[in-house]
């Protein structure tokens, strides 16, 4: 392979047919003879035969690993395949349904925003409205939950299965999780009846059970592994298994026939902060004052240090909206318990029980521009719109 940004002069890389590579350190006495060249394989899309009786699912591409192969000038990895290619590279997902495919934007999910999130959720609504049974989108995974929960907001009461799915590892290692994320994924839209908005990925390190988690209760905890995902605070919606049989963890919304709708307005000026010890109030005055919406996580119960309450006040008497979540994740805040969380409340922030930071951060930026004033706001925030809060716990004793 060519020699990239960050390999070493002396060291030769190979491609091995596995899709891992190796390197060959050499020297000066080093003989190197080339027996043969690669053939270039052409990349050719043909149009999937329409059958009857079987679902329509569109599959829409965003980039991200699960679309990704590596590139030969850093040896990373990049956004590189389309959706159909991906789709004609999985065996036996074309007999699950009449899959087509339309390619938005190749992109890695950390440069993934508001534009990205409303151009998504448009398109989804068009396919659906078009006939669409199912939408999947492939997506990055550093970043899905955001996104999920962008969509779930926009989307609203949609009537069909919209599911996000991604990869661990990319599509060119012997380990990747691509093929069978995509087929649990379509699976669920097949046979699943839910409708609503959800992400499917692995569950455990075998490639037997996947997790379809409501999108706006998922949240990425791990770097690498093929199981990162997890819900916090409910269980998955359901399991499906490598067979394809599906479990469900209560009732959901059941497909129906009406039409989709993405009401896409988003308010920009919403900040998510991270609180910590010895956090400075003055470094981050101006943020507060500037911003229509902060969504602050703070420790336990959703606590912060009490020289940061005059700025929340301050904040609050500006007209912005300051709502708190929980570093904790598992569990609900609760400003009651102690008098620095009732001081939080006096100053005006409101608490948002069991959501999580990410969620919150999304939904305030909908409910901002979807609301006629803060007051009608801050109704919002506390009263969930798509799953992303109750008052219910799961124990896990």
């Amino acid at each position: 392979m060519p020699h990239h940004d960050f390999s070493d002069k002396d060291v030769i890389i190979i491609k091995l047919s596995s899709g891992y590579n190796i390197g060959i350190k050499i020297d000066p006495k080093t003989v190197i003879k080339v027996t043969e060249q690669p053939k270039p394989k052409p990349k050719k899309e043909v149009p999937a035969e329409i059958r009857k009786g079987l679902p329509n699912i569109t599959m829409i591409g965003t980039g991200g690993t699960i679309s990704s192969g590596e590139d030969s000038r850093t040896g990373a990895l990049h956004p590189s395949l389309s959706a159909s290619e991906l789709v004609d590279s999985v065996p036996g997902l074309r007999d699950l349904a009449n899959i087509t495919s339309r390619s938005l934007f190749s992109m890695f999910s950390e440069n993934i925003g508001v534009d990205q999130w409303q151009e998504l959720a448009k398109a989804v609504a068009e396919e659906i409205n078009k006939g669409a049974d199912a939408v999947m989108i492939l997506h990055g995974t550093d970043t899905m939950g955001y996104s999920a929960s962008a969509l779930a907001f926009i989307l609203g009461d949609v009537p069909k299965p919209v599911v996000f799915v991604g990869a661990q590892r990319s599509p060119d290692r012997p380990s990747s999780d691509a093929p069978t994320n995509l087929m649990a994924a379509a699976r669920f839209c097949v046979s699943g009846n839910r409708a609503g908005v959800f992400v499917v990925m692995h569950e455990g390190l075998g490639d037997d059970r996947f997790a379809v988690h409501t999108a706006t209760r998922v949240r990425k905890m791990h770097t690498s592994r093929r199981d990162a995902f997890k819900s916090l605070n409910v269980p998955p919606a359901a399991i499906v298994d490598e067979k394809g049989s599906i479990t469900f963890a209560g009732d959901g919304r059941k497909v129906s026939s009406g039409k989709a709708a993405a009401k896409t307005k988003m308010e920009r000026s919403v900040v998510l902060i991270h609180f910590y010890p010895g956090m400075d109030p003055s470094q981050y005055e101006n943020m507060f004052i500037k911003s229509k919406g902060v969504i602050i996580a703070g420790t336990g119960l959703g606590h912060v240090s009490s020289d940061l309450i005059p700025m929340i006040k301050k904040a609050c008497d500006n007209g912005a909206v300051v709502a708190i979540t929980s570093q904790c994740l598992s569990g609900t805040t609760n400003l009651n318990a102690y008098s620095t969380g009732r001081d939080m409340q006096k100053a005006g922030a409101i608490s948002l029980k069991d959501m999580l930071p990410e969620t919150a951060y999304v939904k305030l930026m909908w409910v901002l521009a979807n609301s006629k004033n803060a007051e009608e706001a801050k109704k919002m925030m506390l009263t969930a719109l798509a799953e992303e809060m109750g008052d219910r716990r799961v124990s896990d004793v």
